[in-house]
C-alpha cells in the first residue's frame, strides 16, 4: 500500500467540518463554566459568604460589561487574523480567573475575579465563533450556526444539573475548581486546533473595506438594530438569570428549578431548528420582530403561571425556545443586512450594547423584582419590555442605496 494511500489528504470541507465541532464542544463548555454554572450557584455564595445576592450578581454583571468593550478589539482582530490566538488565549485566561473567583477571599478580589472572566468571555463565546463560521462557511453560514447553537444550546441543559450535582456533594468553591479543570482540559486544546485558513478576502457579499464599515455603523438602521438587541437581550438574559429565583418563589426546590433551567435548553435545541425555514420565508426585519414578539409573550406567560410545577417546567421549556432562535437572530443580523466582508468590526459594535444589556440584566432584574414585590411580576415587565424592542425592530431595515440584503 503506498503512502499516498496510507494518508488521503484532508478536504478543505473535511477540515471546515471539524472546526464546527471543535466550535461546538468548546462553546457548550466555554457557556456552562462561565455562564451557566453562576446562577446555580449564586445563592450558595451568598450564603457562604455573607455577600447579598445583589452584590454577588453585581460582579457577575462586571463580567460581562468588560466582555461587551473587549468584544469590539475582538472583533477587529477576527476581521484581521481568524480565530485561533484570541480563542485559544481566552481559553488558558478562563482557567486562573475561575480559579480565582472560587477563592476569592474578599469582595473585591471576587469582582476583580469576575472582570476578568469577562475578556475569556469575550474571547471564547458566541461572537467569535460566528465570526469564524461566517468566514469559512459564507452562504452555507446559516447550517453551521444552526449546528453550532444547536449543541450550546445544551450548555444549560448539561451545566446547571451538573453544578447542582456537584454542589449537592461539593461547597461552591471546590465545585468551580472541578469547573476550572474542565473548561482548561477541554477547550485549550480544541481552539488551538483550529488552524483552517482564514480567508482575508472571502465572501464579501455586499460591502467591503473599513470605510463602508464605518458608514453602516453611523446608519439609523444600525443605530435602531443596536438598541432593538439591547433591549431584546435584556429581557431574554434577565429571564435566564432570575429564573430559578422565580421558581423557587412558585415553590420549587432549588434542584428542580435547575433541572427546570437545564431543560430550557432542550427547548433552545427545539426553538433553533426552526430558524431556517424562518429565514428563507421571512426579511430580516420581518423576523427580527417576530422572534422578539416571541420571546415577549413566552415570558408574560412563565410571569403568570402560578402552578402546578409541571406547567410551570413546560412555561420554562417555551422560554428558552425563543431564547435559543434570538441567539441565531443575533449571529445572522449583521450579515442578512449588510453582507460579511466586515462582520467581525460590525458584529464587535452590535454585541457591545447587547453584551451590556447582558451585564445589566442580573442585577437589573433582581433589583426590578425588589422593586415591583416579586419575580412574576418582573416577568411581566420584563415582557412588555421585549415587546417594545419588537416594535423597534421595524425601523431596521437599511435604506435605499445602502448595501443590503431583502430586507
Amino acid at each position: 500500500m503506498t503512502d499516498t494511500a496510507v494518508s488521503a489528504p484532508v478536504t478543505p470541507q473535511a477540515r471546515r467540518q471539524w472546526a464546527l465541532t471543535a466550535l461546538c464542544i468548546t462553546e457548550i463548555t466555554s457557556w456552562g463554566v462561565l455562564y451557566y454554572a453562576f446562577p446555580v450557584l449564586a445563592p450558595s455564595i451568598s450564603l457562604d459568604t455573607g455577600w447579598s445576592l445583589p452584590a454577588v450578581t453585581g460582579a457577575f454583571s462586571v463580567s460581562q460589561i468588560v466582555a461587551a468593550v473587549a468584544g469590539i478589539a475582538v472583533g477587529r482582530w477576527l476581521d484581521r487574523r481568524g480565530p485561533r490566538a484570541v480563542m485559544t488565549a481566552g481559553s488558558v485566561l478562563a482557567v486562573p480567573t475561575v480559579i480565582g473567583i472560587a477563592y476569592a477571599p474578599t469582595y473585591e478580589l471576587f469582582l476583580l475575579a469576575w472582570a476578568v472572566a469577562g475578556l475569556a468571555m469575550a474571547a471564547t463565546f458566541y461572537p467569535p465563533a460566528f465570526a469564524a463560521l461566517t468566514r469559512w462557511y459564507g452562504p452555507d453560514r446559516v447550517r453551521a450556526f444552526t449546528a453550532l447553537t444547536l449543541v450550546a444550546g445544551l450548555a444549560s441543559t448539561v451545566f446547571a444539573p451538573l453544578t447542582a450535582m456537584l454542589n449537592q456533594h461539593l461547597d461552591w468553591r471546590a465545585t468551580y475548581l472541578v469547573l476550572a479543570v474542565v473548561v482548561g482540559v477541554v477547550t485549550i486544546p480544541l481552539h488551538a486546533s483550529l488552524t483552517l485558513p482564514w480567508p482575508q478576502d472571502g465572501h464579501h457579499d455586499h460591502v467591503s473595506g473599513p470605510g463602508v464599515a464605518a458608514v453602516i455603523a453611523r446608519s439609523r438602521a444600525f443605530l435602531a438594530l443596536l438598541a432593538t438587541m439591547a433591549i431584546g437581550g435584556f429581557g431574554v438574559y434577565a429571564v435566564v438569570i432570575n429564573q430559578v429565583p422565580l421558581l423557587t418563589e412558585r415553590g420549587l426546590d432549588t434542584h428542580l428549578a435547575a433541572w427546570a433551567l437545564g431543560l430550557g435548553g432542550l427547548g433552545q435545541v427545539l426553538g433553533r431548528l426552526g430558524y431556517a425555514p424562518l429565514q428563507r420565508h421571512t426579511s430580516p426585519r420581518g423576523r427580527t420582530a417576530i422572534i422578539l414578539a416571541a420571546c415577549a409573550a413566552t415570558t408574560v406567560l412563565l410571569g403568570l403561571i402560578p402552578s402546578p410545577p409541571l406547567l410551570l417546567v413546560a412555561a420554562a421549556v417555551l422560554v428558552g425556545m425563543t431564547r435559543g432562535v434570538f441567539t441565531l437572530l443575533q449571529a445572522t443580523a449583521v450579515s442578512d443586512r449588510w453582507g460579511t466582508a466586515a462582520y467581525g468590526r460590525l458584529s464587535g459594535l452590535l454585541s457591545a450594547p447587547l453584551m451590556l444589556a447582558i451585564a445589566l440584566a442580573p442585577w437589573g432584574g433582581a433589583a426590578l423584582a425588589q422593586a415591583l414585590g416579586g419575580y412574576p411580576a418582573l416577568f411581566v415587565v420584563l415582557g412588555v419590555m421585549t415587546a417594545a424592542g419588537a416594535l423597534l425592530a421595524l425601523a431596521t431595515r437599511p435604506r435605499a442605496g445602502q448595501p443590503a440584503s431583502r430586507c
